[in-house]
C-alpha cells in the first residue's frame, strides 16, 4: 500500500488520479483550495472512501506535509486566457506554490522515513509550438504566455532543488486533457455551455491552431505506471496522440449535441485573436511508453457522451 498526497484533487486530472489511487487500496491525503474550477461534487465521493482524507488549503500556504510516498502535484492555474488577462494567480499558485511545496519535503526529517518523490504536472505548452514534429523531453523551453510561463519556471525550480538539496522528482508533461468533470473554461465543455445559451463558440485563430487530446483517464493510468515503475529524477511526456484543429474539434462537439443535422458554421465566431497564440502542440511520448503505458480512449468514441454529460450538467 502506498501513502500519496495529491493536491488539486477536486480538478479533472486531480479527480481521476485521485480515484485511481483509492481503487488500488491507496491512501490519499487530498489538497483543494477549492477555487471557482473545483468539483465538489468529487469531494462527495472520495470522503465515502476510509482511505481518503482531505484538506481544504491553498498549496502556496500549506505548512505540513505527511510522511508519503509521493506527493502528485496536480494543483494549478491553468487558463491561458485568465493568464492574459491577469497572471497574479498563476505566480501564486504555479510558481510560489511549488516553490513551498519543494521546501517542506526539503524541511522534512529523514529519521523515519524517506522523503517523498515529488511527481510535479506540468505541460506541454511550456515547450512553445511547434509546426512540424513533436517535442522530446530534451527541447528547450520556450513558453508563449503567462501561464505556459508559470509552469516552466515551476519545472525550473524543480530541477533546481533536486540538484541543490537532492529532492527526489518525476515531472510529466501532458497534452490537452479532456474528460467528465472539466470546469466549463476549457473548449470542450466552454462550447457546451455556449450552445446551451444560444451563443456562438469564439474559435481563436480562425479555428487553425492544432492540439493533442488525451483523455484524463489515460494521464492518471500515466501516473500509476510510472510509481509502479519505481522510476525518479525523470521528465516524461504524455501524449493522447488524437491530434486535430480546434476546429474540427468543435465540429465534433456540435454534431453531438444537436439531434438532428446543422450546419456547425452556423454556431461559430470566429472574430477573436488570441494574444500569444500557439500554433501546434506536439509530443513525443515514446519514453513514456517504454514503461508499458499507451493511451487507451479513443477521442472520437468519447466525444459523445462527454458533451451528452455537460448539456444535461449546467455548470455555473
Amino acid at each position: 500500500m502506498k501513502l500519496v498526497v495529491i493536491t488539486g484533487c477536486l480538478g479533472l486530472i486531480g479527480s481521476y488520479i485521485t480515484r485511481k489511487c483509492l481503487e488500488l487500496g491507496w491512501k490519499v491525503y487530498g489538497i483543494d483550495s477549492m477555487t471557482y474550477a473545483a468539483n465538489e461534487n468529487f469531494l462527495q465521493e472520495f470522503l465515502e472512501n476510509k482511505n481518503f482524507l482531505f484538506i481544504k488549503e491553498d498549496i502556496s500556504k500549506i505548512n505540513y506535509l505527511p510522511d508519503c510516498d509521493y506527493v502528485i502535484n496536480v494543483a494549478a492555474e491553468s487558463h491561458v486566457g485568465n493568464s492574459i488577462i491577469d497572471s497574479t494567480n498563476f505566480i501564486n499558485t504555479n510558481v510560489l506554490g511549488v516553490q513551498n511545496i519543494l521546501n517542506l519535503i526539503k524541511n522534512k526529517p529523514s529519521n523515519v522515513a524517506e522523503k517523498p518523490i515529488l511527481l510535479h504536472f506540468s505541460t506541454d505548452e511550456v515547450y512553445g509550438d511547434i509546426l512540424s514534429g513533436s517535442h522530446t523531453e530534451e527541447h528547450l523551453l520556450k513558453p508563449s504566455n503567462p501561464y505556459s510561463a508559470s509552469k516552466a519556471a515551476a519545472d525550473m525550480l524543480v530541477l533546481a532543488w533536486s540538484r541543490t538539496y537532492g529532492i527526489n522528482y518525476v515531472i510529466v508533461r501532458p497534452t490537452n486533457n479532456y474528460g467528465i468533470g472539466q470546469y466549463p473554461e476549457k473548449l470542450i465543455p466552454l462550447s457546451v455551455k455556449l450552445l446551451q445559451r444560444g451563443k456562438k463558440i469564439k474559435l481563436h485563430n480562425k479555428g487553425t491552431p492544432v492540439r493533442n487530446w488525451l483523455h484524463s483517464d489515460d494521464t492518471a493510468e500515466a501516473v500509476i505506471a510510472i510509481i509502479q515503475s519505481g522510476v525518479k529524477n525523470e521528465i516524461f511526456n504524455i501524449s493522447g496522440n488524437y491530434e486535430q484543429t480546434n476546429k474540427e474539434t468543435v465540429y465534433q462537439i456540435i454534431e453531438n449535441y444537436f439531434d438532428s443535422k446543422v450546419n456547425p458554421e452556423d454556431y461559430i465566431d470566429y472574430s477573436y485573436v488570441r494574444e500569444g497564440q500557439d500554433v501546434r502542440y506536439s509530443l513525443d511520448d515514446k519514453k513514456l511508453q517504454s514503461l508499458g503505458w499507451k493511451p487507451k480512449k479513443i477521442f472520437t468514441q468519447e466525444i459523445s457522451n462527454i458533451v451528452k454529460y455537460y448539456k444535461n450538467t449546467f455548470k455555473w
